[in-house]
């Protein structure tokens, strides 16, 4: 890979604000610690939804790093992965990855809103699993130990590879969707899976505003739930 081609990422999505979540997810996989606001966006196309289908047509998005901000990056994550619970969590997905024989290279970084550890090299979908099943467990266990040890003040940490959590993304919201549906039919509330702060707050999002349905989390972590309700 160039280095023009390393600084930039081109992803697609059903909207545009979700090929962009993809792309610049790809260029925090390339550069961990990179500055957000730094990125540069081109919509290439807006994207057709269609009707039942037909005629559609994905967002397409190229985001690009400046060389500046790629350096930066560089310097930050050579940091973000020693201290604090990023370092904890960082330390212990290393341990799992060298436990299950994957040749992969593992960065954590502390953003606001969670810990992010990423993944990456050419065994990365042994780490994913089969429907993202060893990847969710790996993050689940990570955030069980994240409560037990820091409690209330614990950040989420999600674990990412090979750009999975962007896929997760458009999983969740599909399935809220799905769920929002069959709750206006019924009139009745559904639970979902249990979930980590970040996902439940990609369903309370997307569902946010959905005319007919409302959402709520219901049980206590790290198995807190959604709830699709009647409004």
């Amino acid at each position: 890979m160039s280095e023009l081609e390393d600084l930039t990422a081109e992803a697609t999505g059903e909207t545009v604000g979700e090929a962009k979540w993809a792309a610049l997810r790809e260029l925090e996989r390339r550069h961990p610690g990179l500055d957000k606001a730094a990125v540069q966006f081109e919509v290439v196309a807006e994207g057709e939804r269609g009707i039942l289908g037909v005629g559609y047509e994905p967002a397409r998005v190229v985001a690009h790093l400046p060389a500046e901000a790629a350096d930066e990056a560089a310097a930050a994550a050579t940091t973000l992965d020693e201290t604090g619970q990023a370092g904890e969590a960082r330390a212990l997905v290393a341990r799992i990855v060298g436990t299950l024989g994957v040749d992969a290279e593992v960065v954590a970084r502390d953003d606001p809103e969670a810990i992010v550890v990423t993944c990456s090299g050419p065994d990365v979908g042994l780490l994913i699993g089969r429907h993202g099943q060893t990847i969710d467990a790996i993050q689940y266990l990570l955030n069980v130990i994240a409560y037990r040890a820091h409690g209330d003040e614990k950040k989420d940490v999600v674990v990412d590879a090979a750009g999975y959590r962007a896929r997760r993304q458009a999983t969740l919201e599909t399935l809220a969707e799905r769920v929002a549906d069959r709750v206006r039919e019924s009139g009745d509330r559904e639970e979902l899976e249990p979930m980590t702060a970040v996902e439940r707050k990609v369903v309370h999002l997307h569902l946010k505003d959905v005319a007919g349905v409302g959402t709520t989390s219901e049980g206590t972590e790290p198995n807190r739930y959604v709830v699709v309700v009647p409004d």
